[in-house]
């Protein structure tokens, strides 16, 4: 919930409790004491007309989710101060005899603060209530937030992993390429090892057999 609402509910409700106690008070008042007390219950009203507005204009500038439960309360404190200007009028025109006025302090108006009690009350409560709930919000969206770092954290070990095995597999790719060309040169070698061994053999061969020749001629002289 938006602090600048909760900071003018706050004073909406001190100034309703306020107006409620005036407006018990001024029926049992007379004359000029009842003037006064009435012109300090219509400058409060005033002032709880112009903090509903501004709650008003707060709620409508946040988001749809917040809004449409901050304006649910909104119309309880508007229903509220109707009932305060209500009784304003009332005690104002003065056109009731004493035991009407009695009867409906004792019967309808005490029945209204009754109701205007238990509606703040109400009101307080779904304040409370909407105020856990956002602080399970936030607390949910810190979670989300710090699920969200750890993720990411994961991933960069992972691009990281990555890249390592990416570079293992280059230079396994690397070494299976200089294994390749070593096994070439060494069949090479190889192929040439047994030739030098054949030529060397004839050689061996034709010295045998032209030793072999000498010798017969020069025995057989």
């Amino acid at each position: 919930m938006s602090q600048v609402f909760e900071r003018y509910e706050r004073q909406y409700c001190e100034i309703s409790a306020n107006l409620s106690k005036k407006c018990t008070s001024a029926n049992a008042l007379d004359g000029e004491q009842k003037k006064q007390k009435l012109s300090e219950i219509k400058s409060g009203v005033d002032e709880a007309e112009a903090l509903v507005k501004k709650m008003d204009l707060e709620a409508r500038s946040l988001p749809p989710n917040v809004k449409s439960s901050l304006l649910v309360k909104l119309r309880e404190y508007k229903s509220d101060l109707n009932n305060f200007k209500t009784e304003v009028k009332r005690i104002t025109s003065g056109n009731l005899n004493a035991n009407a006025r009695d009867e409906l302090l004792e019967a309808g108006m005490a029945d209204k603060l009754t109701a205007s009690a238990d509606q703040r009350s109400r009101l307080m409560m779904s304040t409370d209530r909407l105020g856990r709930t956002t602080d399970r919000i936030k607390d949910s969206r810190r979670t989300m937030l710090e699920t969200e770092e750890i993720g990411v954290s994961i991933l960069q070990d992972l691009h990281g992993q990555r890249e390592s095995l990416l570079r293992a597999h280059e230079t396994l790719h690397g070494v299976d390429d200089n294994v390749g060309k070593s096994k070439k040169i060494l069949t090479a070698m190889t192929r040439r090892m047994n030739r030098n061994k054949w030529t060397i053999g004839a050689i061996i061969t034709v010295l045998v057999l032209a030793i072999i020749l000498i010798l017969y001629f020069k025995l057989t002289r």
